[in-house]
């Protein structure tokens, strides 16, 4: 099928090997384009990815700054819609798609555009990493959809490690939201869809292999995750209450903001633990940045007329 034009939509950060590994593994239906947004780290690293996106005819885009990913998809989504893409197909740059992945999402969004629809994720060893996940908005963890396994008030939500969008549906919603910088803005852009009439669905039949945590890394490690991953992750669960939540929600998710961030925290382990300035003290700090944006926006809210 393919009728209209694909653009494959990547963010680097730092990135740029393991993204040209991982596209040339993603193969890409005859006329699609890829649009590479690279937030900056270093000349050398610009320098490198200039160099690769010549090489491979990948169009660039080179903010002076780290734009993180939403802002940086969001840029790249601008490119694609000057080339004409009526499909954008995100992938995440520690991610790649097998055999047809790229042409079967396209032609599926493009075929029904109230639809957002993502691939199985999977990590690199097979094992699951994203499929159709849930939101409780009772208390604000997130799992994945198992029949029979439901909690009571949920949204649905698809991984940004891979998901494809009709362009229509992308500028209905507005794209990514910028407030959350990284993490989070996946499930708030799934929750925005679907309050538009957007279907969220996965194509178990299309794979996307994520090396998870590819990307964050500390002092050359990857034992546990960053401090930026638990800065975000602990901060963006109160910005999107703030967002989309009434006030009973929002107090019963701050009050479980410490054991909420705890339970963060033991995604990377307990030896971890043992190295509190990228552990502890920003778990610490993205509670107090997310209460201190939850009260901006009641402030806000009850100054409006």
């Amino acid at each position: 099928m393919n009728g209209g034009r694909t653009a494959v939509l990547v963010v680097s950060y730092g990135s740029s090997a393991m993204v040209a590994e991982n596209l040339r593994r993603t193969a890409l239906p005859e006329g699609a384009i890829v649009v590479v947004v690279d937030n900056f780290t270093t000349e050398g690293e610009r320098a490198a990815i200039r160099a690769i996106a010549a090489r491979e005819g990948w169009q660039l885009v080179c903010p002076d700054q780290n734009l993180g990913f939403g802002a940086g998809m969001n840029a790249a989504a601008e490119r694609a819609a000057e080339s004409d893409a009526e499909t954008y197909v995100l992938l995440n740059p520690d991610a790649f798609l097998e055999e047809d992945g790229v042409a079967r999402l396209s032609d599926a969004v493009l075929a029904d555009p109230e639809s957002v629809i993502a691939p199985l994720v999977v990590r690199p060893d097979g094992r699951h990493f994203a499929s159709e996940m849930e939101l409780d908005l009772d208390s604000g963890s997130v799992r994945r959809v198992r029949e029979g396994r439901r909690y009571p008030d949920s949204a649905l939500w698809l991984s940004g490690a891979c998901l494809a969008i009709n362009r229509r549906m992308w500028e209905r919603v507005g794209g990514f939201d910028d407030d959350y910088f990284l993490y989070w803005e996946d499930i708030d852009l799934s929750v925005r869809a679907a309050h538009a009439g957007a279907t969220l669905r996965v194509d178990h039949e299309a794979r996307a292999v994520h090396s998870a945590g590819g990307t964050q890394t500390h002092d050359g490690e990857t034992e546990g995750k960053s401090a930026v991953y638990y800065f975000y992750n602990v901060r963006n669960r109160l910005v999107f209450a703030a967002q989309h939540l009434d006030r009973r929600r929002q107090r019963r998710w701050s009050r479980r903001s410490v054991p909420a961030a705890w339970d963060i925290l033991m995604r990377g382990g307990r030896r971890q633990l043992l190295h509190p300035t990228r552990t502890i003290v920003p778990a610490v700090r993205g509670t107090l940045s997310g209460l201190a944006y939850l009260r901006r926006r009641r402030r806000a809210a009850a100054e409006t007329p």
